[in-house]
């Protein structure tokens, strides 16, 4: 129901975006009821091998409710990643070992992350951290003092205290 939608299009393995998730989760302490974050893979593939893999692999941890415990695991490894990485990751956080693994083995998520990514394209995404807040494009690394004027002046503009 928060009237600010933050839609964070973001690469597992990019430096800049693991600066930003701090950022992020500040802008939402500030902000709990008013902001929600929506996150989209945009994976760089030739320049971030894992971070496809990565994105699939958060989205089979979506399938136990585990998206945001998987996604933070894989930042906290900022940009180090591995082929033994996922699996690391689906442990610590409380996966089912064996659900996870067939998902991630199957790549059933491999459409749903190549349609985030031509969503990003289609928006003029050509570069990571990208964010849209209700919207408004705002490329490249942000602190969350700037995040939070475009919220203040997007509440401002719809009324909401």
């Amino acid at each position: 129901d928060a009237p600010v939608t933050l839609v964070a299009f973001s690469d597992y393995q990019c430096p800049y975006c693991v600066r930003a998730e701090p950022v992020l989760a500040e802008v939402l302490e500030r902000y709990p009821d008013q902001v929600r974050l929506v996150q989209r893979h945009f994976p760089l593939d030739n320049i971030h091998p894992f971070a496809r893999p990565a994105a699939e692999a958060a989205m089979c941890a979506e399938e136990q409710g585990k998206f945001w415990e998987y996604h933070d695991g894989i930042f906290e490894r900022q940009g180090r990643l591995e082929d033994d990485s996922f699996a690391e990751i689906g442990s610590a956080v409380g996966l089912d070992d064996d659900a996870f693994n067939l998902c991630f083995e199957e790549r059933r998520y491999k459409d749903f992350v190549e349609a985030d990514f031509t969503a990003g394209q289609e928006a003029g995404v050509t570069g990571t951290p990208s964010f849209f807040l209700n919207g408004i494009k705002l490329t490249g690394a942000r602190d969350a003092d700037e995040l939070s004027r475009y919220v203040d002046q997007e509440l401002a503009r719809l009324e909401i205290e």
